[in-house]
C-alpha cells in the first residue's frame, strides 16, 4: 500500500512528517521501524534485505555525521555496490530512494 503524502502518519507509536517529496521531516523520530514502513509505503519495496540494511545504515550514520547524504562516489567506494546495483535495490536512486528510506532530509547536491 502507496501512501498519499505530504502527511502525519503513525509507525510503531511514532509521529511522522513526510514532506511533498516523501522525505521526513522529523528525521529525530527516524528508527528502522519507520524506515521499513517507508520503504514499503512510499517506495514500494515489499522487502529490505542486508544489501538494502547495509545502504541504508551507512547512509544514516554519515548523515548523522556530517548533516549531508554522501556524494555518490562515496557511497559506492565505501559500500562496494554499484550505481546500477543502488537502482535495483532503490529504483529512484541513492538519493530519493535509499538516503529518503534512511530519514535524512532530501539532498540538495548530486547524490
Amino acid at each position: 500500500m502507496v501512501v498519499n503524502y505530504p502527511g502525519e502518519f503513525e509507525v510503531n507509536g511514532k509521529k511522522i512528517v513526510i514532506d511533498e517529496d516523501g522525505f521526513l521531516q522529523n528525521p529525530e523520530a527516524w528508527d528502522e521501524k519507520v524506515a521499513e514502513w517507508m520503504a514499503i509505503n512510499i517506495e514500494g519495496i515489499t522487502q529490505l534485505t542486508e544489501r538494502h540494511w547495509k545502504l541504508i545504515r551507512y547512509l544514516r550514520k554519515y548523515w548523522e555525521t556530517y548533516g549531508v547524504c554522501p556524494p555518490v562516489k562515496i557511497l559506492l567506494k565505501e559500500t562496494g555496490e554499484t550505481l546500477e546495483s543502488i537502482y535495483e535495490l532503490f529504483p529512484d536512486g541513492p538519493a530519493h530512494g535509499a538516503c529518503k528510506v534512511a530519514g535524512a532530509p532530501k539532498p540538495t547536491g548530486c547524490v
